[in-house]
């Protein structure tokens, strides 16, 4: 096809010329505008052939205020030529971004110079006008405008601008057809699959065909509008173009999974481009053009939620990332052709084949998941089918996510648990984030999401739900993916189990494992945390001086004792309520052990304030205690240390505070003593001695020591209690109860604890091997309340029992009532593990505690050890009667009695009367080490095989 293309003229109208073979002319730039110019124009014709200038006067024949064009046109040639003027309704080229040209019909009538007047020719896409030119005519052609503008006229040849219409009638035919075929696919698979995500592409399917009937001029048929009025339809095309798409990527991604305010901002912004409907009645050129500028901001912003989710490892988002990157190069062409950069004429319906080329790559997206899976995809598993795959998890209640639909089904089990209407949790699974504790939503959305994106792995989380009373019940959700054809997760299943019970056991657990039994205060463990955490901020931020008060009752032990444990019980109690109310809400109570408490101080920062704390404290111990019918009066000593170091530690600090406190006790206590370098002298042995037990540890320069324990009925060896003893070399033999606190305060007595056990258990082993008696030998190590609380007591005694080969249960570890009755809960716990690997229990210095005797029933002791307050003389004519209750008690209870301190022969006389199995004491032997124990048993063997 021919083409001419022509530039508007310089100075006066010149006529275009129309050679016979030209196909087609672009008169647009060779038209001279006159808009509004009135209703009559009087123009100057081209020149002639004669060269003359003349003038033609038109009048307007619709309103008064007209806009014209002028053009001329001359046949150069001998030949009569017909034409065809053609000016297009719409152009999407130069159509603009805002206040689009939306069409209409162009041209109203066009009056000739000379010859006859243009004939109009029917037409649903432009005003087409019939023209002869004669030979050698020369024409003036004035066009009286409907429109302000003329984006564009051509003139044709008759039967070439025939067939291009063809053309472009075949292309559009076939372009509609497969845009109609897979908006009516998507709707169908709409109706069978129903998740959100296909009717969501279907809408945008059906957008995009409309869009395309309005453009192409299909709906000016069958609606019968008017040629050239449907700027309405065409704005509402392109807002629902716009709205479709926002629908297609909410629903596509699933943006409403866990947060319904994605569905909230989503339905927000379709409300106001759907409002743009309404502007379109009003201007349908505004409309359009924010619809326009709309589409461009989702495909940028949608373009950046898919690659932020993409990185993630979402599979939808990375199956759309070529489609999306499609449509943003579709909206470049848009924007380069409505401003005039792209003018090529098959621009426009290369645009139209654009679109359906993305939608129908969007289709081919869904229909993976529309035909993935099988029938569980489809939703039409069984309750009978659900229950047998829930079995893969553990519990009773059962829990499927149709991860598809979003909706999870739990029965209504979990709903009367919670006392909560049934059907409160079958719904989306961002619905449980309402009633989960606040701290596990987090977590429980971040599981479910990695199990999605991972397609793997199974699900085993606790987290709470909150019950119609406001109270929270603790749950286990055990649930594994179920993965489709195309390797997506498409549901989870498996089960939930309330753990409500074992939860508060172990938070109770948890409690008192850094918390004093009896007061309820923390212990030195979490006192010495919360002490480094105030000095790290001190030393970081510069903030608050901590102060360390350590506080211990005078004379508390004689008090004790003259009014009974659970009186004693009652005034630390009572002390304990009496310091709290002294504190404000930054300082922390501790108690330490015994009658010892700590304070930490941080909100008072000068010294002298510190001091008249200090103060206050000590007198708010020294107000009378009233019991019963008596008062008691106590006093305290108090030991302050003050921040002035940066580089100290927390036990260095308590160190510091603790050797003021001995020194007021020295001074008569009931005082208060800053700690002062001084001091540090006092305190020295005590240091040098906690280095030389350290140094000892490592040196093996502590001894093992053995003491006999007989059956009192043949006076026959039946085992040992292992001792620490310690010679240093520069200050000889110290006492265990000199360097046995030493180790306590220090955090020693784990290491010289596992020395013992280790030692012991290794003599035990090699005794049993050498002597083959017919009841084992048993060796008693005594463990103290830090090795207790240590959770790795277990696995330290697993190995002792593993390098050792002993009988089950001739390893006896020895604790005290004080010690069991620190931590009860724990302590039963811990018992019963110790008991599962072998080891013997043994209740060492029994009536001395301060425990209910109802306890012993929760605690399967094997031996009690009776206190030699209750073996020895004393004076007391009770002393038989409660010996003799002890070891019935025992007996009861199923234990082995043992008693300490038999020094003579009428106190293992008496023992043996009353029922005691066993004694020991000065009477049997005192302690010794390996070789003499050896020797001891060699000299017994050889007697009985005598």
């Amino acid at each position: 096809m021919t083409w001419l293309t022509l530039v508007a003229p310089g100075a006066a109208l010149e006529a275009v010329e129309v050679p016979a073979a030209a196909d087609a002319i672009d008169l647009t730039g060779a038209v001279e505008l006159y808009p509004g110019a009135g209703a009559q124009l009087q123009v100057s014709t081209a020149p002639g052939a004669d060269g003359i200038v003349r003038r033609i006067e038109v009048n307007s024949r619709d309103s008064a205020n007209t806009s014209w064009a002028v053009f001329a046109l001359s046949n150069p040639g001998d030949e009569q030529i017909d034409r065809l003027i053609v000016a297009p309704f719409f152009q999407l080229v130069g159509s603009h971004l805002i206040w689009p040209d939306l069409g209409s019909s162009r041209i109203a009538s066009i009056t000739p110079s000379q010859g006859i007047a243009p004939e109009r020719q029917s037409s649903q896409e432009a005003d087409v006008f019939l023209v002869t030119l004669d030979p050698g005519a020369v024409v003036t052609y004035v066009v009286e405008m409907r429109s302000d503008a003329l984006p564009q006229i051509r003139l044709w040849e008759p039967d070439v601008y025939k067939d291009t219409v063809n053309a472009y009638t075949l292309y559009r035919g076939i372009i509609l057809g497969i845009s109609g075929l897979l908006a009516l696919f998507l709707t169908i698979l709409f109706v069978v699959k129903g998740t959100i995500m296909f009717p969501a592409t279907a809408v945008l399917a059906w957008s995009v065909l409309s869009y395309l009937t309005i453009d192409f001029g299909f709906w000016n048929k069958v609606l019968q509008i008017t040629p050239g009025e449907e700027q309405l339809y065409r704005a509402c095309a392109e807002v629902a173009l716009a709205a479709s798409l926002i629908i297609f990527l909410y629903a596509y991604l699933n943006l409403n999974r866990w947060h319904i305010r994605y569905s909230h901002l989503a339905l927000v912004t379709l409300i106001l481009v759907l409002g743009l409907l309404g502007v379109a009645v009003w201007d349908p050129s505004v409309a359009a053009g924010i619809a326009r500028i709309s589409l461009g901001i989702i495909g940028i912003l949608g373009f950046a939620v898919i690659a932020a989710l993409a990185v993630q490892g979402y599979d939808r988002a990375i199956m759309l990332v070529p489609t999306w990157i499609l449509l943003l190069a579709w909206e470049v062409g848009a924007v380069m052709t409505v401003t005039g950069a792209l003018a090529n004429d098959i621009v426009q319906p290369a645009l139209a084949g654009g679109l359906v080329l993305i939608v129908l790559l969007i289709g081919f997206t869904v229909m993976q998941h529309a035909f993935a899976g099988g029938a569980i995809a489809q939703g039409l598993i069984s309750d009978v089918e659900r229950r047998a795959l829930a079995q893969t998890g553990s519990g009773d209640i059962i829990w499927d996510w149709d991860i598809d639909r979003d909706r999870i089904s739990t029965g209504n089990e979990v709903e009367d648990l919670l006392g909560l209407k049934h059907g409160v949790l079958e719904g989306p699974a961002r619905d449980w984030l309402d009633i989960l504790h606040p701290q596990d939503r987090d977590t429980f959305r971040g599981t479910l999401d990695a199990v999605i994106d991972q397609r793997r792995g199974r699900i085993s989380q606790a987290f709470r739900l909150r019950s119609e009373d406001g109270h929270f019940r603790w749950f286990r959700l055990r649930a594994r993916p179920i993965v489709g054809s195309d390797g997506e997760v498409i549901r989870c299943v498996g089960t939930l189990l309330d753990i409500t019970d074992q939860k508060v056991t172990e938070e109770r657990l948890l409690h008192d494992a850094v918390h004093d039994n009896l007061t309820g205060l923390p212990n030195r463990e979490l006192f010495m945390d919360r002490l480094s955490a105030a000095l790290a901020r001190a030393r970081a931020e510069g903030l608050g001086r901590p102060s360390v008060l350590v506080i211990d009752l005078d004379r508390f032990k004689q008090v004790n004792d003259s009014i009974g444990l659970s009186a004693g019980d009652s005034i630390l109690l009572t002390i304990a309520r009496r310091l709290s109310r002294q504190l404000k809400p930054q300082d922390a109570l501790s108690r330490l052990g015994g009658d010892t408490y700590a304070l930490l101080l941080l909100s008072e920062q000068s010294a002298d304030r510190v001091a008249t704390f200090a103060d206050a404290v000590r007198r708010a111990v020294r107000s009378p205690i009233t019991f019963g019918d008596q008062e008691v009066f106590l006093t305290a000593s108090v030991g302050v240390s003050i921040y002035e170091d940066e580089t100290i530690s927390a036990a260095d600090q308590v160190r510091e505070a603790d050797m003021a406190m001995n020194h007021a006790k020295r001074m008569g206590g009931d005082r208060v003593e800053v700690f002062r370098p001084t001091l540090q002298g006092e305190g020295a042995n005590r240091l040098e001695l906690e280095a030389d037990l350290r140094k000892a540890l490592k040196t093996d320069g502590i001894s093992v020591f053995y003491q006999p324990i007989v059956r009192l009925a043949d006076r026959s060896i039946a085992g040992f209690e292992v001792l620490a003893r310690w010679n240093h070399p520069s200050r000889g033999a110290i006492s265990p109860l000199e360097f046995i606190p030493v180790a306590e305060q220090s955090g020693l007595i784990n290491e010289l604890g596992m020395f013992v056990l280790d030692r012991g258990a290794r003599q035990l082993s090699d005794w049993q091997s050498n002597f083959r008696l017919p009841v084992p030998l048993f060796v008693s190590v005594n463990i103290s309340s830090r090795q207790l609380l240590r959770h790795d007591l277990i696995n330290d005694v697993k190995a002792v029992l593993s390098r050792s080969a002993l009988a089950p249960g001739t390893l006896k570890l020895e604790l005290t009532e004080s010690v069991v009755m620190a931590n009860p809960e724990y302590s039963a716990k811990m018992l019963e593990r110790l008991r599962a690997l072998g080891a013997g229990l043994s209740l060492d210095d029994f009536g001395t505690g301060y425990s209910s005797l109802s306890y012993l029933q929760r605690f399967r002791f094997d031996t009690i050890k009776v206190d030699q307050s209750f073996v020895r003389p004393n004076g007391r004519s009770a002393r038989p009667v409660i010996l003799r209750s002890i070891i019935a008690l025992g007996h009861d209870l199923g234990m082995q009695v043992v008693a300490e301190g038999a020094e003579s022969e009428s106190d293992s006389l008496e023992l043996h009367q009353l029922g005691c199995e066993y004694a020991q004491g000065f009477l049997f032997g005192q302690p010794m080490d390996a070789a003499q124990a050896t020797k001891l048993l060699e000299t017994e063997m050889a007697s009985l095989h005598g």
